[in-house]
């Protein structure tokens, strides 16, 4: 099980409470200085609605139902495992921040991620990967993340990881007619500091029950074993190459002796 900090906190979204009215989305782009209109673009010519002008976004569920969106803050990030050069990190708070100094651009993080979450910025001369950062500076100087400061229906709570998990049983409890009994990031993908209690399937968000492993958990074995095993081919091939090339010579020697034999 996935080691939390002590100071680790977590966003707890509420769906039965989301009206869909994307206040959350637009405190995010003041907050994070983006582009106000390409984010009311991206929101339609995005197939998950976000982007690298929309760090989060509120998605439409069966039921009439809305989420908002974002970086899940994995407690084991596979876009942390796949950076090359230290590019992103976990914070003791609970966020996985994005340092665009030391990134090269590989976009391995991208390619990692089980919720095709980070985004670059295909149109910049200078481009770079963005995501949320649940709004890390705020949450050191004591504030509270943006999207959760704005949401006028209190369908985001944020707080420690352990009180909104506490807080999300307690509401399932309270109302087990109004929630499905299950607590989506508590244990998906090795657990997420966004935390969803619902009363609808939130599998079309990509968070699928039962995927409780972390990817890292999954590949870090594999890579581990990946040097021993290319050792091994290597050696293989190396042996079989030798013997192939013994026989060679034998057979060559074998025949200038028949050639000698024939001609005397």
């Amino acid at each position: 099980m996935t080691k939390v900090a002590p100071g680790a906190r977590a966003l707890l979204v509420d769906v039965t409470r989301c009206t869909g009215c994307e206040a959350c989305v637009q405190a995010c782009v003041e907050a994070n200085a983006l582009d106000s209109e390409a984010a009311d673009r991206d929101r339609a010519v995005t197939a998950d609605g976000l982007s690298a002008n929309r760090l989060c976004t509120v998605r439409r569920l069966e039921r009439g139902r809305w989420a908002r969106v974002s970086c899940m803050h994995c407690l084991e990030p596979s876009c942390v495992a796949a950076c090359l050069v230290g590019g992103l990190r976990r914070t003791p708070e609970g966020a996985v921040v994005y340092d665009a100094d030391r990134c090269i651009g590989c976009r391995y993080c991208m390619l990692a991620c089980p919720m095709h979450v980070p985004r670059y910025q295909w149109d910049a001369r200078l481009p770079f990967m963005k995501k949320c950062s649940l709004c890390h500076d705020r949450l050191v100087a004591g504030q509270l993340p943006a999207c959760v400061d704005a949401c006028p229906h209190e369908a985001l709570s944020f707080g420690p990881r352990t009180a909104m998990l506490e807080l999300a049983h307690d509401r399932i409890a309270g109302q087990p007619r109004r929630y499905l009994p299950h607590v989506w990031g508590e244990h998906e993908w090795g657990g997420t500091s966004v935390l969803y209690v619902a009363d609808v399937d939130l599998a079309p968000l990509g968070l699928v029950r039962g995927a409780r492993r972390s990817v890292p958990s999954i590949t870090e074995p594999v890579i581990r074993t990946t040097p021993r095993l290319a050792l091994s081919v290597a050696l293989t091939m190396s042996g079989l190459m030798w013997v192939v090339d013994r026989r060679r010579r034998l057979m060559g020697g074998a025949e200038d002796d028949d050639g000698e034999n024939t001609g005397a």
